[in-house]
């Protein structure tokens, strides 16, 4: 089989009847709260030109969670004092990007299984993205 033929499964938007398990699946019942906020939060200081609250849309892959995106702009300055990366990149990048950032400030202050699960199954989600290497310099 060449890779030709390999198609590479793309993340979904999680349907609307999903989306109030969609946090407690990525994350964890008991870091729920902290967790959604350190996304927000998280994104407001890697965006801060851009960033300014708003709806968010949730993202999953084969069933499995993979992350946030802020549906406020298309299009999002990632210019903050959390990474030396200065770019501009799409909504969905930049909701991967706070939400990789959540994993792994999340991963020094709690341990659990769902922080490593996810941050794996969304770094290994990138390979073939087509903002992989903006997203890679982003978190660096």
């Amino acid at each position: 089989m060449s890779n030709d033929t390999l198609v590479k499964p793309s993340a979904t938007l999680v349907p609307e009847d999903r989306r109030e398990m969609f946090l407690p699946t990525l994350f964890g019942l008991p870091l729920l709260i902290v967790a959604e906020n350190a996304v927000y939060s998280l994104m407001d200081r890697l965006s801060p030109q851009d960033y300014g609250g708003g709806f968010w849309n949730f993202y999953e892959i084969d069933g499995q969670p993979l992350f946030l995106a802020p549906t406020s702009k298309p299009r999002f300055r990632i210019e903050s004092e959390i990474t030396e990366y200065r770019g501009e990149v799409s909504a969905e990048a930049a909701g991967i990007i706070a939400t990789l950032f959540a994993f792994s400030h999340l991963s020094f202050r709690f341990e659990s299984d769902f922080l490593a699960q996810g941050y794996e199954r969304l770094y290994g989600y990138l390979d073939g993205h087509p903002e992989a290497s903006a997203i890679f310099q982003a978190i660096d």
